[in-house]
């Protein structure tokens, strides 16, 4: 069971929390990679990545999401 956040909105403790709520499970991920042969640096490294090419595919959401409203903008002649 992962514990959601207390409140929807802002608060100070709030990325904490997140990290509490994420570390049980990022342990048994690494336990079972360190089981089957993985070392912790590649792991490690492999978690690294991963993150980075997810902050690049957001990224590239968002720009499409933004091309995709001045796209007709511009077509039609409006300035931005």
């Amino acid at each position: 069971m992962i514990n959601p956040p207390r409140h929807q909105e802002e608060y100070q403790d709030r990325s904490i929390e997140c990290q509490e709520a994420i570390e049980p499970g990022f342990q048994a991920i690494v336990d079972c990679m360190l089981e089957v042969g993985w070392t912790r640096g590649e792991i490690l490294r492999s978690l690294k990545r991963l993150i980075a090419a997810d902050n690049m595919t957001q990224k590239e959401i968002k720009t499409e999401a933004e091309l995709a409203i001045v796209r007709p903008m511009i077509r039609d002649g409006k300035r931005l």
